[in-house]
């Protein structure tokens, strides 16, 4: 089976982490989102992803080639200009011949994408949506189906009373390729506002895939850190019970060759990748992640928060609810909060956007 993984916006959201690095390279847990996603379609028996590109596209290019690394087959298709999720999925249509995945780069998720095409299939749907069930849906895409799971109504960021339905576009579908005929070429199309709508009124079956596990858009600031916090917590609980530890201020996933001092202090749950130092009288975590080759100083302090690789901090310094992008140097006696610091300069409260 054939994947289409849409990976060419601008990632607005995250700026300024993708001010130099496009949003599916921004690492989760020390690896970059799209090889993330990549690997679990893979799992899945994915064999070639196409990945739709616009937005910085030579990072993805030049980090993944043409997949062998990852033991998957990987094409591309690049727009010039960006052409919407439905003009992105247009211009891959030399790709495609048979029933496809498709999907939102930015979603972290524990969808069986095994389990949606077979629901697919047994649907007999030209498009089946994966949806997930969220308290307020005034800011998402709602969809509303029939009580056999077949969609009959789309509500875009409906108002209260609008909808009954709290069911959301959770970004991963299955597509006929029939449907290709249905979207316009060289266009700037949006499939949830144009496309599906469209096939709705054609009559085209639509068939909605109910998913109740985790899912979380890393698009924000905000959510790049709380699904860290959320991995972190979903690993703890799997340690320990594989290890029988009652508490998870004890657990510390350590790469190779990390190195903490004696007196330094390390409040699980927390991730130190390869070749990171922890220095004297530090104290790390809860809910921290920490990338390769990193060195922490003395006296500092480091809670919730997420620093990529290579790394310096600086002795005594207080970073909470944070992120630190790559090759950058923290200088001594920072106090950092809610804040994305990139290449040595940062503004405060940036996760409040």
């Amino acid at each position: 089976m054939k994947a289409l993984l849409l990976a060419g916006g601008k990632g607005t959201r995250l700026r300024p982490l993708t001010d130099r690095l496009p949003k599916p390279m921004v690492p989760i847990m020390g690896k970059p989102l799209i090889e993330r996603v990549i690997n679990k379609l893979k799992e899945a028996g994915v064999t070639e992803v196409v990945l739709s590109t616009c937005y910085k596209s030579h990072y993805i290019k030049n980090y993944l080639d043409n997949g062998s690394k990852l033991g998957i087959k990987i094409d591309y298709v690049s727009e010039d200009i960006p052409l919407g999720t439905g003009g992105a999925i247009k211009n891959s249509e030399k790709f495609f011949d048979d029933t496809f995945i498709v999907l939102n780069s930015d979603i972290v998720d524990d969808i069986s994408y095994r389990d949606l095409v077979k629901f697919h299939n047994k649907k007999k749907a030209s498009v089946s949506i994966a949806m997930t069930k969220v308290k307020d849906p005034s800011q998402y895409g709602v969809i509303e189906f029939d009580s056999d799971n077949y969609i009959n109504a789309f509500k875009e960021k409906p108002k209260q009373g609008e909808t009954n339905s709290k069911w959301i576009n959770a970004g991963v579908y299955v597509f006929e390729p029939e449907v290709f005929k249905e979207i316009p070429k060289d266009r700037v199309v949006s499939v949830e506002r144009d496309v599906y709508p469209l096939l709705l009124e054609k009559g085209y079956r639509m068939a909605a895939y109910k998913y109740n596990d985790y899912w979380i858009d890393v698009g924000t600031l905000k959510k790049y850190i709380q699904a860290h916090v959320d991995i972190l917590h979903s690993s703890c609980n799997k340690y320990r019970k594989a290890n029988n530890i009652s508490d998870i201020k004890n657990i510390i996933f350590k790469s190779k060759n990390v190195k903490i001092y004696p007196d330094a202090k390390i409040i699980g749950p927390v991730f130190i990748g390869n070749n990171s130092i922890i220095g004297s009288n530090v104290q790390i975590g809860p809910y921290t992640v920490i990338g390769n080759n990193c060195h922490i100083d003395q006296m500092s302090n480091i809670s919730r928060s997420i620093l990529w690789d290579r790394i310096n901090i600086n002795g005594d310094v207080n970073i909470t609810n944070s992120v630190i992008s790559s090759d950058c140097t923290i200088d001594k006696c920072c106090d950092l909060l809610n804040t994305a610091y990139v290449s040595n300069n940062y503004d405060n409260n940036l996760l409040a956007i």
